[in-house]
């Protein structure tokens, strides 16, 4: 299955919420912010299942889900389609530039793939396949 368009983006917390959305609203999208809908204390498993289950794309830049596999396999059960930022230390200009150029390559991912999906997005807007509907992507796979 993959998500239907036009597609929605919801920005997660982690990034902050206004620059990224305001960088991809100006890109002609249609963007969620997660405390413009949610507490800020409401647990990832809750949002993540409610932000699945209407079919939006997640960016974040939740390092958790890198590092632990319980949080990577949370998201996945939620059915999302994940766009990871890279670096954490990055600016919010920094992230809302490297999403922005990102957008073409992550619409193909969005088209390409079936969920659930992990993909990272680096500072330069490129955007590789971490894993899909299939599980892990061994290599990971550049969306071009």
């Amino acid at each position: 299955m993959r998500l239907r368009e036009p597609f929605v983006f919801f920005v997660d917390r982690s990034l902050g919420g206004r620059v990224v959305a305001q960088a991809l609203r100006e890109a002609g999208e249609e963007v969620r912010v997660h405390d413009d809908l949610f507490s800020q204390d409401t647990v990832d498993e809750v949002w993540r299942a409610d932000v699945g289950a209407r079919g939006w794309a997640v960016l974040t830049k939740d390092v958790l889900i890198r590092r632990d596999s319980l949080q990577r396999q949370v998201l996945l059960a939620a059915n999302v389609a994940a766009f990871m930022f890279a670096r954490g230390d990055a600016s919010g200009g920094v992230m809302a530039a490297a999403f922005a150029t990102a957008l073409p390559r992550m619409k193909r991912a969005l088209r390409r793939f079936d969920l659930p999906l992990i993909a990272s997005v680096t500072v330069g807007g490129d955007v590789t396949l971490v894993y899909d509907a299939g599980g892990r992507a061994t290599p990971p796979k550049p969306v071009k």
